[in-house]
């Protein structure tokens, strides 16, 4: 489970108009300190979208609308960057500390270059709506930057064309290739290199450093086991998940995951039994499922090995744990 700044989700809402945003006054209460759950904000693009007169545009919208100001210290690391190319570098390494969806990385080309959005898990439209927001974003804070002008050569979108497409030419000022098969802005190397109106070495390596703690709070060990467990309990119910399919949710490759893990003496296998186990207490306990039921949704192919796998964690049988808990013991 991931999560994006919830004024994403409020500045989406305005744009839609009064009756929507008291439709979704709950959706944002919910959200707390100031972050939305990535799946919360997926439904909500998605339905939009689907909805809203001009929906289809609004994540668009919302992007150009973004300045260096709106993203705190990050937006002024990337606005004291010297050039474009180290803007962009930013993103990359510190894109975790804004969001945990929609982080890009830099593909550098002979003549040019893409700044590309790293492909997430599960694809949807939600999520290939984030990243148009988060690539209108680039584009928005780009220009803001940029000391002799920004312009693009073009735009790879996954999403389908558009039925109206102005929004998105009057934005972008460059061909647009829809139907991509990833989701990039593609700049030439000569912008890549120009300078930032407000390049600022010394103001650059103040904000790195600061920075550099926060991303260490946002991707430290602890964080990511709490992420992982969230997404290994939502995945048993179609089976053991793998942890090559949930690293990409945790934007960090297998490899990187295992090795957070084993640096804190932790492995991906028992962890997955770790969820397996408070879920099946929480379910024995708190509801009226079936053991069968109770046994599905913990990721086990049927009743008997769940009952031996829970006997063997527990000491006791999930029949006598129930039994158990209804009599307080």
């Amino acid at each position: 489970m991931g999560w994006i700044p919830v004024v994403f989700a409020q500045k989406a809402i305005r744009l839609c108009g009064p009756a929507e945003s008291a439709a979704f006054k709950d959706l944002l209460q919910r959200a707390p300190e100031q972050k939305m759950r990535d799946g919360d904000f997926f439904d909500l693009l998605e339905h939009i979208a689907r909805t809203v007169p001009g929906g289809r545009s609004i994540p668009l919208r919302v992007g150009a609308s973004m300045r260096c100001d709106d993203y705190g210290a990050f937006g002024l690391s990337f606005k004291s960057a010297p050039d474009l190319r180290g803007s962009y570098r930013r993103v990359e390494r510190y894109g975790r500390v804004v969001t945990t969806i929609s982080n890009f990385r830099l593909v550098n080309g002979e003549e040019t270059s893409l700044f590309e959005v790293i492909p997430a898990l599960p694809d949807r439209p939600g999520v290939r709506l984030t990243n148009e927001l988060a690539l209108s974003a680039a584009v928005a804070l780009s220009r803001e930057v940029s000391q002799q002008g920004f312009e693009l050569r073009a735009v790879h979108l996954s999403q389908a064309e558009p039925d109206v497409l102005e929004p998105f030419e009057e934005h972008f000022r460059c061909p647009i290739r829809f139907g991509s098969t990833r989701d990039a802005l593609e700049v030439a190397n000569h912008q890549l290199h120009a300078p930032n109106r407000l390049g600022d070495d010394a103001i650059s390596r103040f904000l790195d450093a600061h920075l550099d703690g926060a991303l260490k709070e946002v991707t430290g060990t602890g964080m990511i086991v709490r992420q992982l467990k969230a997404e290994i309990s939502s995945a048993l119910s179609e089976g053991i998940p793998k942890l090559e399919t949930l690293a990409p949710r945790l934007a960090v490759s297998p490899r990187t995951l295992q090795r957070r893990l084993a640096e804190d003496g932790m492995n991906f296998q028992g962890l997955v039994k770790d969820v397996q186990y408070a879920l099946a207490r929480k379910l024995l306990q708190a509801s009226e499922c079936r053991l069968s039921e109770v046994a599905f949704l913990t990721g086990f192919s049927d009743q008997s090995s769940f009952g031996r796998a829970f006997k063997r964690w527990s000491g006791h049988t999930p029949r006598a744990f129930r039994e158990g808990a209804r009599l307080g013991g």
